[in-house]
């Protein structure tokens, strides 16, 4: 039973840091891609980063360039999003996912990922 649990979000200031962590159990991540995505309220989940097997490879959306970094720890099986110069439009709950299927690149498609945490609400106040 593969299992991700996200945690590290919170209600923040603009302009501050947050770092997410998604904790994974049942199954050895080493080789798989892993992601980040967000859902904000009346809108569709969006891509946010991913990450390839090997963490050589890291994708990012536009919005989040720059600012956020996306990285893994195998030893732990633990996935990271490190959000910097938080933005009020950053509010969301956002979600970890990893796919069984070794991909070289890192994955921007959330249909491509077979498992998904429930998710940690990042707050950010202006």
């Amino acid at each position: 039973q593969v299992q991700l649990v996200e945690s590290g979000g919170g209600l923040v200031q603009a302009g501050t840091s947050l770092r997410l962590s998604c904790a994974a159990s049942g199954r050895t991540f080493s080789n798989w891609s892993m992601g980040w995505f967000r859902q904000a309220p009346g809108k569709e989940r969006e891509f946010v980063a991913a990450i390839n097997w090997s963490g050589g490879n890291t994708a990012y959306a536009d919005s989040v360039k720059g600012r956020f970094t996306i990285s893994r720890d195998k030893a732990k099986n633990t996935l990271y999003l490190q959000m910097n110069s938080l933005k009020s439009e950053d509010t969301a709950v956002y979600y970890c996912a990893t796919t069984t299927v070794v991909y070289s690149m890192a994955v921007r498609a959330p249909g491509s990922y077979e498992y998904w945490g429930q998710g940690t609400q990042v707050t950010v106040s202006s």
